[in-house]
C-alpha cells in the first residue's frame, strides 16, 4: 500500500514536473513601451509587431509588455521584473532606455536584449533603428510644393541625431523644390504628451505654418491642424490615416514586424547574436503611408520617384553639396553621408535657423 502511494506520489511530482518543463518551452518575450499602446503612432507599431510575434508562433510564445515606462530608473525596473519573471527576449523600445537596457543585461547574461535606436551593445545587447530620416526625405519633398505661406512647422522631441537627422533631411528635400521654405522648429522634450504636442502645433500655425512635421508620438498635432482648417500634417511612426485625406496626407509608418519574428526566431533556435540593424524604406522597416488625394498627382509621382530611388539606393538622402549651418563644408557635390556622421549628427544643415538645445 505504501508502495502504491510513493509511486502515485512520484507520478503525481513528475507529472508537476514536465507540466513545468512544458510551460517553461515557451519562449517569453517581453516589451518596455514609452509611451500607451493606443498612442496612435510609435509605441502602437511596435505593439503591432509585438501581436505579429504572437500570430507567426503561436502557443510558442508568451508575450508580456508594460506600457508608459518613462526613461531612466523606472526603466531599470521594469526590465529587471521582466527579466525575474523568466523573459527569454526582451525589446527596450525607446532612446533613453539605452543605459537601463546596459545596466540590466550585465545582470542577467542568459536573457536577450534588443534595444531600439540606441548605439550601445554587448555580447547579448542588440541594436535596431530604422532609417527615419529617408522617409522624412519625402515629407520635405511634398511639404516644400504643398505650403503656400513657405513656412514649415517641425515638432521635435529630443535633440538627439535620430531627430536632427529627420529635420535636416526634411528641410534639404522642402528647400530643393521650393527654395523660398523657411522651417520653424518647436522642441517638446517629450515623446508623448498630447497636450504639449497640440500647443506645439498651435504655435507653429500661429507663426504662420500651413505645414507642420512632427516627431512626437500622438495625433494631437493632427487635430490641432484639423482644428485650423488650412493646415497639412503627415502621420509620424504610424498612418494616423483617420485624419486623411486631410489634415494628414501622408505618413511614415514603422514596421518592426518582421524584425520582431526574426529575432525571436533566432532566440528560439539558438542562432541569436547581438548584432546592429539600420534599415530603411528599401527593406521595409520605413514605409510611405497612402499619399492622399490632397496631394496634387503631379507631387505625388515625384514623391513616389523619390520613395523609389531611395528604396533601390540609386539616391542617397544626404547626397551634396551640403554646408553645415555655419557655413563650412560638409559633403562636396555628389559626396554622400557615410553612417558615422549620420548616426552621431549634431548639427543642422545651412539654412536651417536656430540653436540645437543642448
Amino acid at each position: 500500500m505504501k508502495l502504491n502511494k510513493l509511486l502515485t506520489s512520484a507520478a503525481v511530482a513528475f507529472g508537476l514536473a514536465t507540466g513545468a518543463v512544458a510551460a517553461d518551452d515557451k519562449t517569453k518575450v517581453g516589451f518596455v513601451y514609452v509611451g500607451p499602446v493606443g498612442d496612435g503612432g510609435w509605441t502602437y507599431e511596435h505593439d503591432q509587431g509585438r501581436k505579429a510575434v504572437v500570430e507567426e508562433f503561436g502557443d510558442k510564445v508568451e508575450t508580456v509588455y508594460v506600457e508608459n515606462v518613462a526613461e531612466g530608473p523606472d526603466a531599470e525596473r521594469v526590465m529587471t521584473q521582466m527579466a525575474l519573471e523568466g523573459a527569454d527576449l526582451i525589446f527596450t523600445t525607446s532612446f533613453g532606455y539605452m543605459d537601463p537596457t546596459i545596466n540590466v543585461a550585465k545582470k542577467f547574461p542568459n536573457v536577450k536584449f534588443e534595444h531600439a535606436t540606441g548605439y550601445k551593445r554587448a555580447d547579448n545587447v542588440s541594436t535596431y533603428s530604422a532609417r527615419f530620416y529617408e522617409g522624412r526625405a519625402v515629407q520635405g519633398h511634398i511639404a516644400g510644393q504643398m505650403t503656400e505661406s513657405n513656412i514649415i512647422g517641425y515638432i521635435g522631441s529630443y535633440p538627439i541625431p535620430e531627430v536632427i537627422r529627420g529635420i535636416n533631411s526634411a528641410y534639404l528635400h522642402a528647400k530643393e523644390v521650393n527654395p523660398d521654405v523657411q522651417f520653424k522648429i518647436v522642441w517638446a522634450f517629450t515623446w508623448f504628451d498630447p497636450a504639449k504636442e497640440a500647443d506645439a502645433a498651435k504655435v507653429l500655425i500661429e507663426q504662420g505654418a500651413d505645414v507642420i512635421l512632427q516627431h512626437t508620438d500622438s495625433t494631437a498635432p493632427q487635430a490641432a491642424a484639423q482644428a485650423a482648417g488650412n493646415v497639412i500634417t503627415f502621420g509620424q511612426a504610424s498612418d494616423m490615416a483617420e485624419y486623411g485625406p486631410k489634415p494628414r496626407v501622408s505618413s511614415i509608418i514603422d514596421d518592426w514586424a518582421p524584425y520582431y519574428i526574426a529575432r525571436t526566431k533566432a532566440v528560439m533556435d539558438g542562432t541569436w547574436e547581438s548584432s546592429d540593424t539600420w534599415d530603411g524604406i528599401g527593406a521595409g522597416m520605413v514605409k510611405i503611408g497612402e499619399i492622399s488625394d490632397a496631394v496634387p498627382a503631379e507631387i505625388k509621382a515625384s514623391a513616389l520617384a523619390l520613395k523609389a530611388s531611395l528604396a533601390d539606393g540609386s539616391y542617397h538622402a544626404f547626397t551634396g553639396p551640403i554646408k553645415k549651418q555655419d557655413g563650412s563644408d560638409w559633403l562636396a557635390d555628389g559626396e554622400t553621408a557615410d553612417d558615422g556622421t549620420l548616426a552621431g549628427m549634431n548639427f543642422y544643415v545651412e539654412g536651417l535657423e536656430g540653436d540645437i538645445p543642448q
